[in-house]
């Protein structure tokens, strides 16, 4: 019989450090370690955590697995990884277990006065899935380590009135950096990002072709997502970096190139092809292709005779 994966809920920074056989924090809402410090421990079966707060993790030299998702982080080459509250992280390690790298996590009400609490919503990169991370150059990785070596400096100096003040200002400015390379990531893997394009594509085409989008309606983003095993934030960032243009304006789009295959190729009426690309309501099919085609259905059927 399999054995019951164990399953950890991390309230807090304390409570972390505690289950890592760390010294206690030097602040209750953030943290930086240094993953060279951390105890070696072996976990031959997996162990899940759900954390309740962020987590930006660099990492390089990993000589075991650590899974994310339904897959597995590979360390070799620097790696940042980042997760959000309530997100699952499984861990299963060896007695050979090595990494090195810096994990640096905080709570949300560390940020809660500062704009960077309303900005870190924006960073759709929270969300990715495992094989999703961002892989650094040698460049990049030198520049974020200062980063973490500056957060690591303030955190080890005694709070004063502008502690925080100064971590949040070196957070703000590695998230910017972090934002910056994930779009150079979409832009410098090309050949990945059009594999993904062709898959969309042929997805959709499939899903309008059958007799699924009468009965389930529009494909929704995170269908779409799951079918091609990324995260939703993924490809919705990685489509508008390529194409400029949303995971929802792509099933739109293809969704107006069936309809107008439908409306010139045969007879039925303007609400039959609505019900059959699951609409409720033939009147918002009529909005949706009018708003794409500055035309109405049946304006563009009559324009073909």
């Amino acid at each position: 019989m399999k054995n019951d994966v164990k399953h950890t809920i991390v309230h807090s920074i304390s409570e972390l450090h505690r289950l890592m056989g760390l010294p206690k924090p030097l602040h209750p809402l953030i943290s930086l370690v240094n993953m060279d410090e951390v105890p070696k421990s072996s976990h031959p079966e997996p162990v899940q955590f759900v954390l309740n707060f962020f987590g930006i993790s660099m990492k390089r030299n990993l000589k075991d697995k650590l899974k994310y998702g339904q897959g597995y982080y590979d360390f070799d080459e620097g790696v940042l990884a980042m997760t959000a509250p309530q997100q699952v992280l499984s861990v299963s390690s060896t007695e050979n277990y090595e990494v090195s790298g810096w994990w640096l996590v905080f709570h949300a009400d560390f940020i809660l006065n500062y704009p960077l609490a309303t900005t870190i919503k924006n960073y759709g990169f929270f969300s990715y899935a495992v094989k999703e991370a961002l892989h650094l150059s040698d460049r990049e990785e030198t520049m974020l380590e200062g980063i973490f070596k500056s957060i690591e400096q303030e955190y080890q100096t005694s709070i004063d009135p502008f502690s925080q003040d100064v971590m949040v200002a070196n957070l703000d400015l590695l998230l910017s950096y972090c934002n910056r390379f994930y779009n150079r990531q979409f832009l410098t893997r090309k050949s990945a990002s059009s594999d993904l394009l062709v898959k969309l594509d042929n997805i959709l085409t499939n899903y309008f072709n059958s007799a699924e989008v009468a009965q389930r309606g529009l494909p929704s983003v995170q269908y779409v997502s799951t079918q091609l095993n990324v995260s939703a934030h993924y490809l919705s960032d990685m489509l508008r970096t390529i194409t400029g243009q949303s995971t929802q304006q792509h099933i739109h789009n293809k969704l107006i190139d069936k309809a107008k295959e439908t409306l010139t190729t045969t007879n039925l009426s303007i609400s039959e092809i609505a019900y059959q690309l699951g609409f409720e309501h033939p009147q918002s099919f009529n909005k949706l292709f009018k708003s794409k085609t500055s035309k109405t259905p049946m304006a563009y059927r009559a324009s073909f005779y």
